[in-house]
C-alpha cells in the first residue's frame, strides 16, 4: 500500500517566503520588523525562526489602498503616424 498524502497548508514562512509573498526585499521585512510596523518572528527551534503565515496575512490585508496614479506608460496604446514616407 502507498501513503495517501494529506495536503498541509503552511503555518510559518522562513524570511525568504516572506519578502516573496509581500514583495519586498527581506531587508525592508526586518527593518519594518524592528520599527514594530511588520509581525514579529517566532522561534521555531534553537536556530530557526519563521513568520505565521496567517499574521503576514493579515499585515498584508490592513495595508492601505494606494492612491498613485498609474504610470504615464500604461494605458492607451500609442497613436499611430499617419505619415508616410
Amino acid at each position: 500500500m502507498s501513503a495517501k498524502k494529506i495536503p498541509i497548508t503552511p503555518i510559518f514562512m522562513d524570511l525568504p517566503t516572506v519578502a516573496q509573498a509581500v514583495a519586498l526585499s527581506t531587508s525592508t521585512i526586518e527593518r519594518l520588523e524592528r520599527e514594530g510596523q511588520f509581525p514579529k518572528r517566532r522561534q521555531l527551534s534553537g536556530q530557526r525562526v519563521g513568520w505565521l503565515v496567517r499574521e503576514v496575512q493579515e499585515w498584508a490585508e490592513s495595508r492601505p489602498v494606494s492612491n498613485l496614479p498609474p504610470p504615464p506608460n500604461t494605458g492607451a496604446p500609442k497613436p499611430r503616424s499617419s505619415a508616410s514616407a
